[in-house]
């Protein structure tokens, strides 16, 4: 599995932390940046976590802010991104076997190196169930992603 790990200047630290995790657990690594801690923009590492998985050079991403909520935010306005800001295992793993999960945001400001490491062994380590009531689920959110990627000018739909 390719992992495809991105964070602002606040998530800096806990990401090189966690590529180290990931290698050692084998998983491949693309690196989107942040490469330092000076002052960055989180919704420029969102889409690139994002567009990662979406070209397909990743399967899953893993996306860190201060807190994770602006991340979460800003990754989940790009079409097929379903990320999850998680703070416990259960949501790590049970989001991506329920809702096929495919980036987990974590705030760095919130959860220590050793949690992130969990959280992230939950995230990479759960499967998608396929069960027909998670997929319903997830064509209806495809359906609102469709409808709602549409913006209104003068009385008209037209696409982004």
């Amino acid at each position: 599995m390719r992992i495809a790990i991105g964070a602002d200047h606040e998530g800096f630290m806990l990401k090189e932390n966690l590529i180290m995790y990931l290698r050692e657990l084998k998983y491949e690594v693309v690196d989107v940046g942040t490469h330092n801690t000076e002052s960055v923009d989180y919704p420029d590492f969102a889409e690139a976590v994002g567009i990662a998985i979406r070209e397909g050079r990743a399967d899953r991403g893993i996306l860190i802010c201060c807190s994770g909520v602006g991340a979460s935010v800003a990754a989940t306005k790009i079409p097929d991104i379903r990320a999850g800001l998680c703070h416990d295992t259960y949501s790590a793993h049970q989001g991506v076997e329920h809702d096929d999960m495919n980036i987990l945001v974590l705030g760095a400001c919130v959860v220590g190196r050793d949690l992130a490491r969990e959280l992230v062994r939950a995230f990479v380590g759960a499967k998608f169930t396929g069960e027909e009531r998670h997929r319903r689920r997830l064509e209806k959110i495809r359906v609102l992603e469709k409808r709602y990627h549409q913006q209104t000018i003068h009385g008209k739909q037209k696409e982004l």
